[in-house]
C-alpha cells in the first residue's frame, strides 16, 4: 500500500459511502427547508391562534417577508404584540406622568358638578 493510496476507491463501498452522502446531504437540505419554512410561517400561526383583526396583514407581510425579510419582522411584532394593550399601557405610562395639580382640578371639577 502506498503513501498516497486513497482508501475504498474504485470499490463498491466507495460508490456506497458516496450514495449514503448525498442522501444525508438531501435530508439535511430538506431539515433546512422545513425548519426555515415552520419560522416564517410561525406570525401566520399565531395571528389565527389568536384570532387577531389583522390576519391579512400578517399573512402578507409573512410572504413578503420571503423576498425583504425585514417585513418578515414587521409581521412578527404586528402578530405577536397586542396593539390595544400597548396603546392602553402607553396611555396609562402617559397619565402617571402628568402633574398632580391637572388631576386635582378635575376631581373638584366633577364634585362641583356632580354637587
Amino acid at each position: 500500500m502506498s503513501l498516497f493510496s486513497m482508501p475504498f476507491v474504485d470499490s463498491g463501498v466507495d460508490t456506497a459511502l458516496h450514495s449514503v452522502a448525498a442522501v444525508v446531504m438531501v435530508l439535511t437540505v430538506a431539515a433546512a427547508a422545513f425548519g426555515f419554512w415552520k419560522i416564517h410561517d410561525m406570525p401566520i400561526n399565531k395571528a389565527h391562534k389568536e384570532q387577531h383583526h389583522q390576519i391579512g396583514l400578517i399573512t402578507a407581510l409573512t410572504w413578503i417577508g420571503f423576498i425583504w425579510h425585514w417585513v418578515w419582522v414587521i409581521a412578527v411584532i404586528v402578530a405577536f404584540v397586542d396593539g390595544e394593550k400597548a396603546l392602553r399601557r402607553i396611555r396609562d405610562v402617559w397619565r402617571e406622568n402628568e402633574p398632580a395639580t391637572e388631576q386635582t382640578d378635575v376631581t373638584v371639577k366633577e364634585e362641583q358638578t356632580n354637587a
